[in-house]
């Protein structure tokens, strides 16, 4: 998208958002064998001080089964959105807060 200004000949780009996709994290340990406990994220060893919120999606398209359980959990380093793929049972970053 490009937008031209009245009286200045300078032209200003609006770029989109850079998308990034999810990345890969390796679950160390975890708490009733279901909460996050322990995870590696690009090379950092991170240990779970508190899950403070869980969720699941799933699609009407895959038959009704649950395909993602995602985490918010809180970290001495900072706040993580992290998910497991239940399709393929690997656990990615969805988004880190501070880190």
């Amino acid at each position: 998208m490009s937008l031209m200004l009245f009286g200045n000949r300078k032209l200003i780009r609006k770029s989109a958002p850079v998308r990034r996709g999810h990345e890969a994290i390796e679950m160390r340990a975890r708490r009733f064998g279901y909460f996050p406990r322990m995870f590696v994220w690009r090379g950092h060893e991170y240990s779970v001080e508190a899950v403070e919120r869980c969720w699941t999606t799933g699609t009407r398209g895959n038959g009704g089964r649950m395909q993602r359980h995602y985490f918010h959990v809180r970290c001495l380093e900072g706040k993580f959105d992290l998910y497991q793929d239940l399709t393929h049972n690997t656990w990615h970053m969805a988004r880190a807060e501070n880190a």
